[in-house]
Order: structure tokens, then C-alpha cells, then sequence
């Protein structure tokens, strides 16, 4: 069992104690007495309300253990056995109709369809891969899996299979954000006036779909568009192996993809003892302060993951 020590009358853990007032807590401005002394009185409210709902769990389970116990053998009855879960308060009779209004619901969540991934969140490089996959790149997409129908040549970069890559990829910008009267393949330059995106001096044919854009409006580093909810970013780089064989510097194109992740506790892991809770919490910290990284080696090389 892990040294303990006693904080504000709570069993603490010293490991657990250490992370809290060596990493958690730093620039936070709560100082660890106050931190210890509030726990202690949450502790001290819920604890009998979470014990006392603990102990219904293990009652019905038991009369539910004995119900089949008592009838091993028999048939299986079923409207008999609904009726004992009934009974014994298992099951309740359903409510009237009821609607919820609730108030600062990120996007995310509420309204932008997409994917949402679960990770166990005392694997640092699963956590840091979901995270990250809120954006990807389509060129990576298309050259790296048979989307297209093959996968790549063996080997290194293959400019055939990558200039198909390109022409899918602007495909894909021309049913989503189509240009009136042209197609991205023959655009040359992207540029922003007034507020809005030009390409080729043509205007998209949905000019609300375009958000933004970062660096120079006559020759964008970026351009954001949105469709559906979801982001598209056009990437800019004359300087990029792949942007300075494209007529328009198109490097790639990054979509939005999994929005939110849940970050597992107790599904896929069981975070039980303190070394388990620290690890976790250690892992939060790092995604919420962004410095979580991750070390592993790849095919007899070094990778490290960052957010």
C-alpha cells in the first residue's frame, strides 16, 4: 500500500499529495491547504449521499442475485421477471414528457456534427493522437490509404500517385466550394477583398462559406472555409516541396475531423490506486496546460508526440 499521510482529516496518498501540491496547484493561485481543506468538505457532504447509493446498488443487486439463484433450472419468464424488477424499485415507471434548455454548450457538443473519439486517458500518445486528429490533412489522407482506389508505390515520395493526390483533392474543393464559373484545378491565386475570397478575380459561389485567413490578404498564408459546420483550411507555402509544384502554392488541405474526445477513467482503464489517479491526472494537466508529450520508437526511430 502507498505511504499515506493525513490532510484536513483525509487518508491521502503521498504521491497523490506531492502531484497536487507540486504540479497541479502551482499557478493555480489556490494554496494547498485551502485545496485540502475544500476536498475534505466535499468529502464531507457527498461522501454518505454516494455510500448510501452504493449500498442501494449492492441491495437490489443481491435480491436480483437470489431471484435467480432461487429459480436456476426453470424456464426463463419474463413478463414474471419485469415484474420483480418493478417490485424491487429496479425498474420505475416512466415520467411525463420533459425538455431541457441548457445553456453554454460548446458547439462541439450541441450543434457540429463529427466524430467523437475515446482514448484512455493514462496513455499520454493515444490521448495526444485523438486530440490532435481535430485536424487532418487531406493530401495524407488520400496518398497514405486506397481511397483512390490504390495504395502508393513502395519507397519514397512518388510525384504520380501525389499528383493524383492533388487533382482528388480539388475535386473535393469544387463540390464543396465551388467557384462560379471555374474549377480550383485552373486557379492560380487566392486573394481576399473586401472581405472576401477571389480566386482567379472569381468569387465562390457560396461566398458565406468562406471565415477567414491568416497572412497577407493579396497572397494569404491561410484560407479558412467552412462547410456544414466543419472547417476546411487551405494551406499556402510556395516553400513546401508540394506548394512550389502547384500553380497556386496549395501545400495542403486540412479538415476539421474529430471534434471532442472523451478521455477515459474507467472503461477502457481502471484508475483505482494513486499511482493510477496520478498518472491520469498528470496526463490531464498536460492537455489542459498543452505541454503533454509522448516518446516511443517507430521503425527504429525516435518519435516524439506534442499537442
Amino acid at each position: 500500500m502507498s505511504e499515506r499521510i493525513e490532510l484536513s482529516g483525509l487518508n491521502v496518498a503521498v504521491e497523490l499529495q506531492h502531484f497536487i501540491e507540486t504540479q497541479a496547484l502551482p499557478g493555480t493561485g489556490v494554496e494547498p491547504s485551502a485545496f485540502w481543506s475544500g476536498l475534505a468538505d466535499i468529502v464531507a457532504k457527498l461522501g454518505p449521499k454516494n455510500a448510501a447509493l452504493l449500498k442501494k446498488r449492492d441491495d437490489l443487486q443481491a435480491q436480483i442475485d437470489a431471484w435467480h439463484i432461487e429459480r436456476r433450472g426453470s424456464e426463463h419468464k419474463p413478463a414474471q421477471y419485469e415484474q420483480f424488477l418493478r417490485d424491487i424499485g429496479y425498474l420505475v415507471q416512466e415520467g411525463d414528457a420533459f425538455q431541457i434548455d441548457t445553456a453554454n454548450v460548446d458547439p462541439e457538443i450541441a450543434q457540429t456534427p463529427g466524430p467523437q473519439l475515446v482514448v484512455p486517458i493514462t496513455n499520454a500518445r493515444f490521448a495526444l493522437n485523438a486530440v490532435n486528429a481535430r485536424w487532418g490533412s487531406l493530401y495524407d489522407c488520400f496518398y497514405g490509404t486506397d481511397a483512390m482506389g490504390t495504395l502508393p508505390p513502395a519507397g519514397g515520395y512518388d510525384r504520380g500517385h501525389g499528383a493524383r493526390v492533388v487533382a482528388r483533392s480539388r475535386v473535393f474543393l469544387d463540390e464543396t466550394f465551388p467557384i462560379q464559373g471555374a474549377s480550383h484545378a485552373d486557379v492560380r491565386r487566392y486573394y481576399v477583398h473586401e472581405g472576401q475570397l477571389f480566386l482567379d478575380d472569381m468569387p465562390l459561389a457560396q461566398p458565406e462559406k468562406f471565415v477567414g485567413y491568416t497572412g497577407n490578404a493579396k497572397a494569404p498564408d491561410s484560407v479558412l472555409l467552412k462547410n456544414n459546420g466543419l472547417h476546411v483550411q487551405l494551406i499556402f507555402d510556395r516553400a513546401h516541396a508540394i506548394g512550389a509544384r502547384d500553380q497556386a502554392g496549395l501545400a495542403d488541405v486540412v479538415m476539421e475531423s474529430a471534434l471532442s474526445v472523451i478521455m477515459d477513467l474507467e472503461d477502457s482503464v481502471a484508475c483505482v490506486d494513486a499511482a493510477d489517479k496520478v498518472e491520469a491526472y498528470s496526463n490531464w494537466l498536460g492537455l489542459m496546460k498543452g505541454d503533454l508529450t509522448s516518446t516511443f520508437m517507430k521503425g527504429g526511430t525516435e518519435i516524439t508526440r506534442v499537442l
